[in-house]
């Protein structure tokens, strides 16, 4: 069985999608990244994003995560955070530590594909 289903599948993780930019929405530290943002468009290709990334049977077609997030300065807090708010999210609508640790993983390895901005 797959992370994706694992975790409910679809219902689950548009379910986690909606309550994860909740919460980044509402993160004074994020916000500004997700300002004057189509985010009905930004989930659906993080539904399709995470689906693809868990194992699931949708096939992510966006564009590559580095493209997508070229030029927006993103940091290794910013995606700290980011990582974090949907861990909380996960566990929050009843995912496993195991499962929230295979999805932190995967995401760890996405990390130098999405920050951009050094810190000095």
């Amino acid at each position: 069985m797959s992370v994706y289903d694992e975790l409910g599948g679809s219902a689950a993780v548009k379910a986690a999608v909606t309550v994860f930019y909740d919460r980044v929405k509402a993160d004074p530290d994020l916000a500004r990244w997700f300002e004057n943002v189509d985010l009905g468009r930004l989930k659906g290709h993080q539904r399709a994003f995470l689906a693809a990334a868990l194992g699931g049977p949708e096939l992510f077609s966006g564009r590559g995560l580095e493209h997508a997030h070229a030029g927006l300065d993103i940091t290794d807090d910013a995606y700290d955070a980011v990582v974090e708010h949907l861990a909380t999210t996960l566990h929050d609508l009843g995912a496993a530590d195991d499962l929230v640790g295979v999805v932190r993983a995967h995401l760890e390895g996405c990390r130098d594909q999405v920050v951009s901005a050094v810190v000095v």
